[in-house]
């Protein structure tokens, strides 16, 4: 039972954080729930404690799978495409927000629920544009909570190097959403 529970938990932010990183829905779905297999059936003894490092590794891993089983299908594409005039070019969807909404939002006004729509969308748009390692480890850390110990055995990295993506990515965002009208 406690499995089912952690996996209902991170389900929501495990999605969001594929979605930031592959950019398209079905992927990132298949990803989390292979990611969650693979919870299931490797790690599903380990005690609960263990299971957000670890579930955050695998998640990453299936990720950077996705990418390089990309890389190599886009070389075969591209290869096999001189070969066959006329293409049509496949393109991807464009990157959909995604409204997060707190419980607190059901209450406000409809202009300060708009308002707070629009800044998470922004926020959203600024995270997907950071750098890969500096995105994993902001979510890791401000999103799924993680210490930077947790986060530095998720990423396999040192602590340091967690601190280091953080603080970037925190100047970065900080930045983008000032030269946006954003101010905290």
């Amino acid at each position: 039972m406690e499995l089912s529970d952690f996996l209902a938990s991170v389900e929501r932010r495990a999605f969001k954080q594929a979605f930031f990183a592959l950019r398209d829905e079905d992927t990132a779905l298949d990803v989390v729930q292979d990611a969650m297999m693979k919870l299931a059936e490797r790690y599903g003894d380990r005690p609960l404690e263990e299971l957000g490092p670890v579930f955050q590794r695998i998640l990453q891993n299936g990720i950077n799978d996705y990418f390089r089983r990309s890389k190599v299908r886009n070389l075969w594409t591209t290869l096999l495409s001189a070969f066959s005039p006329n293409n049509d070019d496949e393109g991807g969807d464009p990157i959909e927000a995604i409204g997060a909404e707190s419980d607190s939002s059901f209450f406000a006004a409809p202009h300060k629920q708009e308002e707070q729509r629009q800044t998470l969308g922004v926020i959203e748009e600024e995270i997907a544009k950071l750098p890969p390692r500096q995105r994993e480890a902001f979510l890791m850390r401000y999103w799924e909570e993680m210490d930077i110990a947790e986060t530095a055995v998720a990423m396999g990295c040192s602590e340091g190097s967690v601190k280091t993506h953080c603080s970037r990515a925190t100047h970065t965002l900080a930045a983008a959403l000032r030269a946006r009208g954003i101010e905290p």
